[in-house]
């Protein structure tokens, strides 16, 4: 089969590698994935420049869509043929899917309704997943109040239109060329985070109150924007990344006279549970067309590496995806 790889940390056009590799056999509980697309994520580029490596060689990216062409023992045959979406797909595990093939424990290849194509299938695995689970953490949103930071990025995106769909108000923040593509999405109100003051902003928009909960896509951009009142008493702040790798200082006192709840988490490592209620919620969605996909820019397989730039540069709007066929 046909893939990309890299054996060792670095630039894109210093590691990526494109070749042949012995196509996968399912093992017990297995499936194997004829790939059609691969989704390629920050997350993704990052593993490449300085994650230590699990094994000798890697096939990058944990997102992808197609049909299951084959199955190992233990598994319903009648999945073969099936269209599926993959999770976790190069998570703890070397071979992702920058190839034409992968094979992988059967829960991770989930059904793909008829009506969503595969470019839009690569972008549930992280994007989609991390957007629905934030939201739920906050339980009943109607007629909350939330801000969504950086929804005019992939998870912003998808976390803005779960939340209006649940009866949220939806406070956005977004450069001015992504505003637009927040509004898209469905944001009652967008913050030029880099002309505002997002904290005052937020206050004269909820009458001084602040806001019932944010969403965080940064929390090392965001702490001034908690300390400075965004938040009214008894909010919450959902995070699932930083920009800044090490320690970051957060406002104790603000967390402590304000009562309020600082809950993170990465998507790779949700409870079962969770992602189970998740896939389902996100299931139902895809079945029923409410969710928009934003596919900023697709590119061949053997471009693998104008594809990991394009993300690196962070100047496309939507999901970088693979053409894998």
């Amino acid at each position: 089969m046909k893939a990309a790889w890299y054996e060792r940390n670095g630039a894109a056009r210093d590691v990526l590698e494109l070749g042949d590799m012995p196509t996968p056999t399912p093992g017990p509980g297995e499936v194997r994935v004829r790939l059609a697309t691969s989704g390629v994520n920050p997350s993704d580029v990052k593993a490449r420049r300085g994650r230590p490596l699990n094994a000798e060689r890697i096939i990058p990216h944990s997102d992808g869509a197609g049909e299951i062409d084959a199955v190992g023992p233990g598994v319903d045959h009648g999945r073969v043929g099936q269209r599926v979406w993959i999770w976790n797909g190069q998570w703890r595990r070397p071979f992702g899917t920058a190839a034409e093939m992968i094979t992988l424990p059967e829960a991770q290849a989930v059904p793909l309704p008829a009506n969503v194509d595969f470019a839009a299938g690569a972008c549930l695995g992280i994007p989609a997943l991390t957007a629905i689970h934030a939201v739920n953490l906050f339980g009943d949103v109607r007629g909350k109040t939330l801000i969504v930071i950086g929804a005019g990025a992939s998870v912003g995106h998808y976390v803005t239109q779960i939340a209006k769909a649940r009866g949220a108000r939806v406070i956005a923040t977004a450069s001015a060329s992504r505003a637009a593509h927040a509004r898209a999405a469905g944001a009652d109100f967008v913050i030029d985070y880099k002309a505002k003051d997002v904290a005052a902003t937020v206050k004269g928009l909820t009458a001084g109150k602040g806001a019932d909960g944010l969403i965080d896509m940064d929390l090392y951009s965001t702490t001034s924007i908690i300390s400075n009142g965004a938040l009214a008493p008894h909010g919450k702040i959902v995070c699932y990344g930083s920009s800044m790798q090490g320690d970051i200082p957060v406002s104790f006192p603000t967390l402590l006279w304000n009562s309020l709840t600082l809950q993170v988490f990465v998507v790779y490592e949700l409870l079962s549970k969770d992602r189970e209620t998740a896939i389902a919620q996100l299931t139902a969605m895809l079945e029923k067309n409410s969710l928009k996909h934003a596919i900023g820019e697709r590119f061949a397989l053997r471009d693998i590496i104008a594809a990991h730039e394009a993300v690196e540069r962070g100047d496309i709007i939507g999901n970088v995806i693979l053409d894998i066929a």
